[in-house]
């Protein structure tokens, strides 16, 4: 689990994800300061685990699954990505739950200032779209983020100066391809309405003790 507070930018150094054993070799500093064989890592919001380490880089796998889903695939040298270690409990929850688990892919369609604020318009895929709402939260490569606005096929975005600096948003624009995670509480209330509807009472509305019961309010 994540909060897509991202601790700093990492830069590939390999990349091989046509082998039998798909990996990526990236070269961090704060990340590294505790690491493990087995770490979960959030690299541009795709969690994954740390195979090999030494005093600059690491080695993390790859799954087929994760590069279907990701524009991992899509990383070359020289590339930097957004990294974020695993929550502690003792930590302070900045951003909001990220699980690493991406939904799909984005592509940037326009990036423009206004005021002190970076703009960043996103197209989305319809399956991560449902998910998003204004003033909700998305995570963008590992980001955590507000939504600004949604629109029929994607959405908007106002970030901080710090924000629009410190991650990837800074270095990429029109076309560039993102990874999108929707809000973790959107997909528990998308089940459990799914759910009542298979039970056969899909005639039935669901009503704020039903949804205080389950625990979703």
């Amino acid at each position: 689990m994540f909060t897509g507070i991202v601790e700093e930018m990492g830069t590939i150094n390999k990349v091989d994800v046509k082998g039998v054993n798909p990996y990526l070799e990236i070269q961090a500093e704060k990340v590294l300061s505790d690491m493990k064989i087995g770490d979960s890592v959030s690299v541009n919001g795709a969690c994954l685990t740390v195979i090999s380490y030494d005093t600059d880089s690491f080695k993390a796998e790859v799954m087929p699954e994760t590069l279907r889903k990701t524009g991992l695939s899509l990383l070359k040298r020289g590339d930097r990505v957004n990294l974020e270690r695993a929550l502690s409990l003792k930590d302070r929850l900045g951003g909001h739950l990220v699980t690493g688990h991406i939904d799909g892919v984005g592509k940037i369609l326009k990036k423009y200032p206004e005021g002190n604020a970076l703009i960043v318009e996103i197209e989305s895929p319809s399956e991560v779209l449902k998910y998003i709402i204004p003033k909700g939260s998305i995570a963008v490569d590992g980001i955590s983020l507000t939504v600004a606005d949604v629109k029929e096929s994607g959405f908007t975005l106002s970030l901080i100066p710090h924000t629009a600096e410190y991650t990837t948003l800074s270095l990429k624009g029109s076309g560039d391809y993102v990874n999108l995670e929707g809000d973790l509480i959107g997909k528990y209330v998308e089940r459990f309405v799914s759910g009542v509807k298979q039970q056969g009472n899909s005639s039935k509305d669901i009503s704020m003790k039903e949804l205080l019961e389950k625990g979703f309010i």
